[in-house]
């Protein structure tokens, strides 16, 4: 027939799959069930055979045994319908050279002379032995980090460290750091075949479970990715949904959350194209006519539009509140700042509060609203908000509008920033960005270096307009409590009364 013909074998020597190519290779069909592990390998070899032979093991035959973490690569000449020279390629663990793999030749299949199943548990023993030197911990995965962009290095290693610590806080242990200056993006898996090799090949030794791209993936991008690695594969906006999933606690913010996830969902759906979206309702678009993907797509719109509707009513309930505090005329303080600044932990500090605060990205997601006096001033409300971070991804920002709302209220601003971050410059940018695409920059403000108690020389004074404080130790609350009733009291003038106007979408 002149075509390729190919098996999948297990440990035990039973033919899993049987394959049928052409002339030139064959294609391995499916395999992501079989077993996985920390350092383990698949448990299959492939065998298949090659009509030259001079390409022996070629780099297709290596990217399939490195990528699908195959025990081995096993290639039969063909020749006048004759088995000929046989070629064995297998990984290798870690080694001072860093070679990928062996290739051992054979004259014919009657000369490989291999205790197969001696070497192979040996091999896995030797690669499982390179992870013994890591610290157990107690997390849920371990990941390794993937940036690919133009960008500088130094831009690259900021947005990874910031990777880093969202990973922390969704209980992810982080093994390595990959960055991949690229001219432009693969459009079917971002970065090249040899890149992607190299990434598993780092997983294997560092028995990883997963990669997480600080780029957001297309769909296209995430199944190809994860049908070429034996590793599961997200992107950042996956990480923040499920640090966002982990940490609402109140029914709206576990709404929003829900349908920030399935927005992201939906089209991340793959088929075979859109043709049967025409089918998904009315007369035949039932039964046999609907595609599993469509009806998997009807489902998502449907739990979109209960949602919507749900967070409409909550929003309602919002809105009496926030007659009732015009009415009072209570000005408001609102708490912004990025991620992690240490703003519930000034709340706090400032109401006694025992808001949950702790040294992770996106602790607290849910908004906190506190009355509290303040010296030769009547009572305000101090409100708590969501950290802010680069690349807020589009579904949060929409699905917390409601939420974000709540700071067009504000009189004033106390923009909380990390004193001991390298790049609180860029941060602080960040806040300003989200401010103004809100129209919200005019809004007086008060800045906030905070954990000035961590930082190694004394406190900084750059800015004559800021107030330094620990709001872990309590050093300089009081300056800022001092000079809060002034500052209050100016932005009251800006505003032109001390009654709240608020706006309603």
């Amino acid at each position: 027939m002149g075509r390729q013909v190919g098996v999948i074998v297990n440990r035990k020597g039973i033919i899993r799959h049987v394959i049928l190519g052409d002339h030139h290779s064959i294609l391995i069909p499916d395999i992501s069930f079989y077993r996985r592990g920390l350092g383990r390998l698949k448990g299959l070899r492939c065998i298949h055979t090659h009509f030259n032979r001079k390409e022996g093991i070629n780099t297709e035959d290596l990217s399939d045994l490195a990528l699908l973490r195959l025990d081995a690569m096993v290639t039969i000449e063909v020749k006048d319908n004759l088995p000929g020279q046989v070629c064995f390629a297998h990984l290798l663990p870690p080694n001072p050279e860093n070679q990928q793999w062996k290739i051992l030749t054979f004259r014919h299949p009657g000369a490989v002379d291999l205790p197969f199943a001696e070497f192979i548990q040996e091999l896995e023993t030797e690669t499982q032995k390179s992870q013994d030197g890591l610290s157990p911990k107690e997390t849920e995965e371990r990941a390794i980090l993937v940036h690919a962009s133009q960008h500088p290095r130094l831009e690259a290693e900021r947005s990874l460290a910031e990777l880093a610590e969202l990973a922390r806080s969704s209980n992810v242990e982080v093994l390595e750091k990959i960055w991949q200056r690229v001219p432009r993006y693969n459009p079917a898996h971002l970065l090249g075949k040899g890149k992607l090799r190299e990434i598993l090949m780092k997983g294997l030794y560092l028995g990883a479970t997963m990669v997480i791209f600080d780029q957001d993936l297309r769909a296209i991008q995430i199944n190809n990715i994860a049908g070429m690695v034996d590793l599961k594969v997200i992107d950042r906006t996956q990480l923040i949904l499920d640090i966002f999933a982990r940490r609402a606690q109140s029914k709206e913010g576990k709404i929003q959350v829900e349908l920030a996830q399935l927005r992201y969902l939906l089209p991340r759906l793959l088929g075979r194209g859109t043709a049967m979206s025409r089918l998904m309702g009315g007369i035949g678009g039932r039964g046999p006519g609907e595609t599993k993907l469509e009806e998997d797509r009807r489902r998502v719109k449907q739990r979109i539009s209960s949602l919507e509707r749900e967070l409409k009513g909550l929003s309602r309930g919002r809105r009496e509140r926030r007659k009732r505090r015009a009415k009072e005329a209570l000005p408001v303080i609102s708490i912004i700042g990025y991620t992690n600044a240490g703003k519930s932990t000034l709340l706090n500090q400032l109401t006694g509060s025992k808001v949950f605060a702790e040294d992770r990205l996106f602790a607290t997601l849910d908004p906190t609203t506190r009355r509290i006096a303040i010296p030769g001033a009547r009572d305000v409300l101090l409100a708590d908000t969501v950290g802010f971070i680069r690349h807020m991804p589009k579904d949060l920002r929409v699905a917390f509008k409601a939420t974000m709302e709540e700071l067009e209220d504000a009189h004033l601003f106390l923009h909380v920033v990390d004193a001991t971050s390298p790049y609180k410059k860029t941060e602080i940018v960040a806040v300003e960005q989200i401010l103004k695409e809100m129209n919200l920059l005019t809004t007086p403000r008060i800045l906030v270096y905070n954990k000035i108690d961590l930082l190694e020389e004394d406190t900084p004074a750059s800015n004559p307009e800021a107030v330094y404080i620990s709001a872990a130790t309590k050093e300089g609350i009081d300056k800022l409590i001092e000079i809060l009733p002034e500052r209050l009291a100016i932005s009251l003038m800006i505003t032109g009364c001390f009654t709240i106007t608020t706006i309603y979408f």
